[in-house]
């Protein structure tokens, strides 16, 4: 990182880019490899000195404007018209506007299914369980319907005894949808959640009050499952690249542990159920 990572990207992509492809028409040789700085002034629209600044680090907040015309003259693909955004302290406008994948690419469901001795889900930013595997499905069996994380916790009567500790658990849920809210207030799954769980908890309700925010990573959680007891068990959640909203949670327990081996109970106990349904 050389502190100017802004002015690097530029320069580099201005390099790139041939005079002639720009329509830029040139007379004799060059000393510079792509386009000028000048030139690239001119077809973006602003005066050389302000370009300059840019490239050198002197201007570090220009403005979507400025950032869609240079994004253009230097012919960037998505994502890294995306990084100059990000490297400018802002965010392009489509994508504040990018609907959230709702649909689990069946490759994800693969490698999902890939991790027969842990469980391992995709959740989009209203918490709903997109897919998941057989695990997965196994931990949360004492719900009624194992849906939507947020709405487990606060509607199913299960979850005040599958939660060794609900309360902490319904702080996070609550502090992981203010957090989604932050980054897309208007996923419709997402406003209707909020609504629905609004009017059905009042713990809820208090929770989202508070305005605490927290974003999924990783800790530990404690489960009591009825037919394997107590689990102790850790999480990571990874964004999905390529659908946007997407995590992948996968949990998993100490090896030679407990609950390790209560894992791996649950696990014989359910893929015999369903070889004898």
């Amino acid at each position: 990182m050389s502190g100017n990572d802004l002015g690097d990207l530029l320069r580099a992509h201005r390099a790139r880019i041939r005079p002639e492809d720009a329509g830029v028409p040139t007379y004799g040789p060059r000393r510079v490899a792509g386009l000028r700085r000048e030139e690239v002034a001119v077809l973006a629209g602003m005066s050389s000195d302000y370009y300059a600044r840019l490239e050198q680090g002197r201007e570090r907040n220009p403005s979507a404007q400025v950032l869609e015309a240079v994004s253009a003259v230097l012919r960037l693909d998505d994502d890294t018209r995306e990084h100059l955004y990000r490297l400018a302290g802002a965010v392009p406008e489509d994508a504040r506007r990018r609907d959230a994948v709702e649909t689990v690419a069946p490759e994800l469901r693969q490698l999902l299914d890939g991790y027969p001795n842990t469980p391992a889900f995709v959740l989009n930013p209203a918490l709903d369980i997109l897919a998941a595997n057989a695990l997965a499905g196994a931990l949360f069996s004492p719900f009624a319907r194992a849906d939507n994380l947020a709405r487990m916790v606060f509607l199913d009567p299960a979850a005040r005894s599958f939660y060794a500790r609900w309360e902490r658990a319904a702080r996070m849920t609550a502090a992981s949808l203010r957090h989604a809210a932050g980054l897309d207030p208007h996923h419709p799954g997402l406003v209707s959640l909020v609504a629905e769980l609004t009017g059905g908890s009042a713990d809820f309700a208090d929770l989202w009050r508070s305005h605490t925010v927290r974003g999924k990573t990783g800790e530990a959680k404690e489960f009591v499952h009825p037919d394997v007891g107590a689990l102790s068990l850790v999480y990571q959640s990874f964004d999905v690249r390529g659908a946007r909203g997407q995590q992948l949670v996968i949990y998993h327990a100490e090896p030679g542990s407990r609950s390790a081996q209560a894992l791996a109970l649950l696990g014989t106990s359910d893929a015999t159920r369903r070889a004898e349904v």
